[in-house]
């Protein structure tokens, strides 16, 4: 009997010893998944930086149509602002004025489509 019960106890501590293990493999699999699982903890902080990333990205566009907003009501309204336009895209000139074209330099669109102006023919 003194075998039996020491068989007994052996039995217990060896299941305990396994439900441990099994215990511990457990905690480090819900670990690992909390970490790295679809919608863990290093899915969160990528989404968070793309998260700041897009809003960071909506603010510059924001900026940038306030910015082309005002810049169309001045040329909606604003005889100056007219006038720079048609200067510098379409390169006229009031009358007297002499406009020097520099060389391009490689890598700048081609100035040859623009207009010429009187004063640029002389």
């Amino acid at each position: 009997m003194d075998k039996l019960q020491q068989f007994a106890q052996k039995m217990v501590a060896e299941s305990r010893l396994l439900a441990s293990a099994l215990l511990a493999i457990f905690a480090v699999a819900i670990f690992a998944h909390v970490l790295f699982g679809n919608n863990g903890w290093m899915s969160y902080r990528q989404k968070q930086a793309e998260y700041q990333k897009l809003q960071d990205e909506l603010q510059w566009m924001d900026e940038e149509n306030r910015r082309l907003d005002a810049e169309i009501k001045g040329l909606k309204s604003d005889p100056k602002a007219i006038e720079k336009e048609a200067r510098e895209q379409l390169r006229y000139a009031k009358p007297g004025e002499v406009i020097y074209l520099l060389p391009e330099q490689p890598g700048q669109h081609s100035a040859a489509a623009a207009p010429q102006t009187e004063a640029q023919r002389r």
